[in-house]
């Protein structure tokens, strides 16, 4: 499994646009065969700075991702709506992409 966290400061001025643009990129990213998941939240105590959370089947998913034209003209995008580059964690992990937390029994 493949997880990748984002974390990107938007420009005040380009919020619009980004949210426009990481809308549609959600709905590209998600009808992609590998991906498990993809989400994006915006931090409530910084406004404007997101936290993007990408979920891929394994490395051959997550490479085949990348090399999207979706992908690759976020990427493009993106660099035309921040102000700083992005900071990202990367993982490769072998296992299930999400299994049940253990400490939380719902009552």
């Amino acid at each position: 499994m493949i997880l990748i966290v984002l974390k990107a400061q938007i420009r005040p001025d380009k919020r619009a646009e980004w949210l426009s643009g990481i809308s549609e990129y959600k709905a590209n990213v998600n009808s992609e065969p590998g991906n498990v998941s993809f989400d994006y939240h915006e931090n409530v105590e910084k406004e404007n700075e997101f936290v993007i959370v990408e979920v891929f089947r394994d490395d051959a998913a997550g490479e085949a991702h990348v090399k999207t034209d979706h992908a690759q003209k976020f990427f493009d995008f993106m660099g035309s709506v921040v102000p700083e580059k992005p900071l990202i964690n990367f993982q490769s992990v072998d296992g299930d992409a999400w299994v049940e937390m253990g400490e939380v029994t719902p009552r």
